[in-house]
C-alpha cells in the first residue's frame, strides 16, 4: 500500500518528565497512542511503561516524517528534552488533547 501521499505523524513517548524517550512515526497518532498506552505498541514501550504522548509533529508526507524520526533518534536526549519543552514545557500528556 502506497503511504506516500498520506500525512503523518513523529512523536515522542516517555514515561515522567524527563525520563525514558521513544520516538516513533505513525499515520493514525490517536490509534498509534492507544496502541502504546494498552500495551499493543512497540516492545520498548511496553517493557519501560512509556504510555504518555509528550510530543508530536504532523508532516504533509509519512516519508517525511521517517527521515525526521531517524534524525531525532540519532539526537542527544538533552536536545530531545528541549524539543519537548518548547512545545510541552510541564511534560503533560497530550493524548487527550488529540480529539
Amino acid at each position: 500500500m502506497d503511504h506516500e501521499g498520506r500525512g503523518g505523524w513523529v512523536y515522542i513517548m516517555a514515561d515522567r518528565y524527563r525520563g525514558t524517550l521513544y520516538v516513533g512515526v505513525t499515520v493514525n497518532l490517536a490509534a498509534r497512542v492507544h496502541q502504546h498506552r494498552t500495551g499493543d505498541g512497540s516492545d520498548f514501550c511496553r517493557r519501560y511503561a512509556l504510555d504518555r504522548l509528550v510530543w508530536a509533529e504532523q508532516a504533509a508526507s509519512i516519508t517525511d516524517c521517517i527521515a525526521h524520526e531517524k534524525r531525532l533518534k540519532r539526537w542527544r536526549r538533552e536536545w530531545k528534552f528541549a524539543l519537548v519543552e518548547g512545545m510541552n514545557p510541564e511534560w503533560h500528556d497530550l493524548f487527550d488533547r488529540l480529539a
